[in-house]
């Protein structure tokens, strides 16, 4: 009779099934012997960047992320059936700054732009660590104040995008900081996930160039970024840069993105209008958004690319980000790609349960479209995607691999 080779996660006990098996002949990949163990699914590890404006109207705004913190790490320790490792670092906006000064554009550069913030101790001394791990038992005390001295002395010149490209390009630099390299060497875990989430009530204005092409000056006012969007880096250069990011093993790194951003409250819209303290026609604000500083066009331009739905993409004028990031925990806490520890004779051969939150399962295989099986690279695991209506979900409560054998 057929059995089922069982592994259920996040429980290691192996779990044996009566069940029908696929006919044991040469060439099946079937295994013979039902003492061969399952593969088990990897703790899933994301790594998990903000990127925070600094400069001097995001004092409020920082407060109330900081105010939430609790709220996003207890949604990112729910494990949806599966293990979650992850760890959290913060860098901001400020990047370089340009502006006209009488006849001459006058170019500044932030020396640490990029560059991951020391989390502060809890008793207000400077920390030496640049980012904090799940393990660590002052992560959300620690972490919120992180967000609370972020500090509003930045640049006006917002530049998220680019702040980062830098951010992951020192990350995987091959020096730290104490041999004279960036201070954010480490933060990529090999094989991890990566989220990025955005928190700026202006649009970005990133550009790679150096001296960049776009500065302030007295005929464009607070515009002038969106006067001179042409000129700016395509955000699909930077999207694409994120698409291409190596895991260390073999791959394209997993990545997703959300944004806390001047957008509408109501339908996430990026729309241009007078703000109603400025004289009209000299200072913008995004339609439905009235703290915000110019619409945030690039922004959302960017949640797109990622998420067709916005699913990822709420406004920086929400009087609480409670529910704004519950939702990107959410995101940053369910993968719909999981790494196997073995590779499977014969893709065919794997079945996944899901229990769902009503006690429901969902059954997935790649014969029934719910699972995409990617073979190990070099050096890496191999992989499952789930797909269609297999994905998973937050409130999941159980997620088992079984195997057929001939036995």
């Amino acid at each position: 009779m057929g059995q089922w080779l069982g592994l259920a996660v996040p429980a290691v006990a192996l779990a044996f099934a009566a069940c029908q098996s696929p006919a044991s002949q040469p060439g099946t990949g079937v295994p013979a012997q039902c003492q061969q163990q399952a593969p088990a699914i990897q703790p899933v590890k994301t790594d998990i960047l903000f990127v925070v404006d600094n400069s001097g109207s995001m004092a409020p705004s920082q407060k109330r992320v900081a105010d939430d913190i609790p709220v996003f790490v207890a949604e990112l320790q729910k494990s949806g059936g599966v293990l979650n490792s992850f760890r959290v670092g913060v860098t901001t906006t400020s990047v370089y700054v340009a502006y006209q000064y009488f006849n001459t554009v006058v170019d500044y550069y932030y020396p640490q732009a990029g560059w991951l913030l020391n989390i502060p101790l809890l008793d207000g001394g400077v920390g030496t660590e640049r980012y904090l791990d799940d393990t660590d038992p002052e992560l959300v005390p620690r972490f919120a104040l992180a967000m609370n001295s972020v500090g509003i002395a930045g640049s006006g010149q917002e530049t998220p995008f680019e702040a980062t490209r830098i951010a992951l390009q020192n990350a995987v630099a091959p020096l730290s900081l104490s041999d004279g390299g960036p201070a954010n060497h480490g933060f990529l875990r090999d094989g991890a996930r990566l989220m990025v989430v955005a928190v700026s009530d202006e649009d970005d204005c990133s550009e790679t160039r150096r001296p960049p092409l776009v500065h302030e000056n007295d005929v464009d006012g607070e515009n002038f970024c969106i006067n001179n969007s042409a000129l700016l880096t395509p955000v699909g250069d930077y999207f694409t840069q994120l698409q291409n990011l190596p895991d260390g093993q073999g791959r394209n790194r997993d990545v997703v993105w959300g944004a806390l951003a001047p957008v509408s409250l109501l339908n996430k819209s990026a729309q241009a209008v007078p703000c109603a303290n400025q004289d009209a026609g000299f200072a913008l604000c995004n339609a439905d958004c009235p703290t915000s500083n110019a619409p945030g066009t690039r922004m959302r331009e960017m949640a797109v690319l990622f998420d067709l739905g916005l699913n990822n993409l709420y406004s920086i004028c929400a009087d609480n980000y409670h529910d704004q990031l519950l939702a990107l925990a959410d995101i940053a806490a369910v993968p719909q790609t999981l790494d196997l520890d073995s590779n499977v004779p014969d893709p065919r051969l794997l079945n996944v349960t899901i229990v769902r939150a009503d006690g429901t399962t969902q059954v997935c295989s790649v014969d029934n479209g719910g699972l995409l099986y990617e073979a190990a690279p070099d050096g890496g695991f191999p992989r499952i995607q789930f797909q269609g209506d297999c994905v998973r979900r937050q409130t999941d409560t159980q997620v088992t691999v079984r195997m057929y054998c001939a036995g």
